[in-house]
């Protein structure tokens, strides 16, 4: 048996509240919050986040062979955004990494080819969605990444969804669109797509209900994702698909993610299904198309870290609308008055790509001393050469000191800046995410994230920052890779 075998998802901290814009911008009020990706997080980051939610299982890292990173949005053009996600989880060196970029269509194109692979394969959906000041892409769009392994029993790893059957149908539909270089989507009037997609829909879902010997009946969790509200609504009301089954769109309190959205919306009914459960994933853009998994006794033991849900719970008091404009570089205000910061460079980069990206550290094997950064010579024993590779990505930690930088370049002024005594030993200074002043105390509870430090002379810096820990969040101990 074939199928899904693990999934993780990553909602931003950040909230903007629709009523904020409203009140900037004099228009209409909307009801909720979108999701918001920090000054400091892309497409990237956010896919590091969600796939390692996705890895959590002990021993699964080894078991990957390729990787796809979906987005709408990448990072990078030309240069590979999924290597970056490969080096940041440790992936061996022989692990395809390979972007599917370009479109919100590219999300269910990767699912699908990662479900057809007889490699187990890691596939991660991201988007950073934004829209014109007051646009409904702008208040109706959200941020976030989800990540999904698929293989077997075949591969050593438990099937928490069996994959059933599945079907696509494509079409060429002038519905949205945005040119290469242009921060924002243009969008045709909603009623020219609206009856093409739920055409589509109803033939790529009869489809793969064909192929699985089911009727409409049978499905327990009805999932239909989309950036045209429009068709999805209709979709799930004429579908015939028992009301109780069509799942909530978690528009209203993150927004719509674009390319994840389908993959957070999957990780939520999994968050959630029972054994035996049905699962239809509709996705529609550009066509439509229809993964039909059942989940098994596995999911119980195997669900994700961090339930969608809870991560929606977490979120943030919503940030200014003035500042999210500012962090998506539609409001151009002047910088700190310091010199420009300095690009990292590539060779020393390449050569501590395992401290730089992996947070990986060294531990002498003679006295046991952890070293942050990783060394040679021992800084206790001063034994040379001794030392055990080890991976600091979920190890947690306590505050010792901080300090409150009122001068440092950053976008999100102050920077704050902690000192971090790690369980099982180590100390490392490093900067404070998704918090404000309050966090930063002597003694808080802070684990790691992957970020985008700064982005100098177009090259972005990615690497490691503290961030608290907070009410609700899995306790997970150190692991290795395999």
């Amino acid at each position: 048996m074939a199928g899904l075998i693990a999934y993780g998802a990553y909602v931003p901290y950040h909230r903007l509240a629709r009523t904020d814009v409203a009140a900037v911008l004099g228009t209409k009020a909307g009801k909720g919050t979108r999701a918001v990706a920090g000054y400091d997080e892309d497409t990237t980051s956010m896919a590091v986040e969600a796939a390692r939610g996705a890895l959590a299982l002990d021993g699964l890292r080894p078991r990957i062979g390729q990787l796809f990173l979906a987005t709408a949005a990448p990072a990078y053009l030309d240069k590979t955004n999924a290597t970056a996600v490969h080096a940041a989880l440790g992936l061996d060196e022989h692990v395809l990494a390979a972007d599917m970029a370009g479109s919100v269509r590219s999300g269910l194109g990767a699912l699908v080819t990662a479900a057809r692979s007889p490699v187990p394969t890691l596939v991660v959906l991201s988007d950073l969605r934004t829209g014109l000041p007051g646009s409904a892409d702008e208040t109706a769009g959200g941020d976030g990444a989800a990540a999904f392994a698929f293989g077997g029993h075949r591969n050593g790893a438990p099937v928490i969804a069996e994959l059933l059957a599945h079907d696509t149908v494509s079409d060429e539909i002038l519905e949205r669109w945005r040119l290469p270089g242009s921060p924002t989507s243009r969008v045709w009037e909603e009623r020219f797509a609206e009856e093409i997609y739920v055409t589509l829909a109803g033939k790529a879902l009869g489809a793969a209900l064909d192929q699985a010997g089911l009727d409409i009946g049978a499905i327990d969790h009805f999932v239909v994702s989309g950036l045209h509200a429009r068709a999805c609504a209709t979709v799930r009301r004429t579908a015939g698909v028992r009301p109780e089954a069509v799942t909530p769109d978690l528009t209203g309190a993150i927004g719509n993610g674009g390319t994840a959205q389908p993959g957070l919306l999957l990780a939520d009914v999994l968050d959630r299904a029972r054994p035996g459960e049905t699962i239809a994933l509709v996705v529609l853009g550009d066509g439509a198309g229809v993964l039909l998994l059942r989940t098994t006794e596995a999911l119980t033991t195997h669900r994700g870290a961090r339930p969608v849900a809870a991560q929606i719970a977490a979120g943030s008091a919503p940030v200014p609308y003035a500042t999210y404009l500012s962090w998506r570089g539609l409001l151009d205000r002047e910088p700190p008055r310091r010199p420009d910061p300095e690009p990292p460079y590539a060779p020393p980069a390449h050569r501590r790509g395992g401290w730089k990206y992996g947070f990986v550290a060294s531990r002498c094997e003679k006295c046991g001393t952890r070293h942050l950064p990783p060394d040679r010579v021992c800084v206790s024993c001063r034994s040379v050469d001794a030392m055990t590779d080890e991976p600091m990505e979920h190890v947690r930690g306590t505050v010792a000191t901080f300090t409150v930088d009122r001068l440092a370049h950053t976008p999100s002024p102050p920077m704050l800046v902690v000192v971090v005594d790690y369980d099982g030993g180590g100390r490392f200074r490093c900067q404070l995410t998704d918090a404000t002043e309050a966090d930063a105390v002597i003694g808080a509870r802070v684990e790691m994230t992957f970020r985008r430090t700064v982005t100098a002379s177009g090259v972005h810096n990615y690497f490691w920052k503290a961030r608290p820990v907070r009410t609700g969040d899995t306790d997970r101990t150190e692991e290795t890779h395999g």
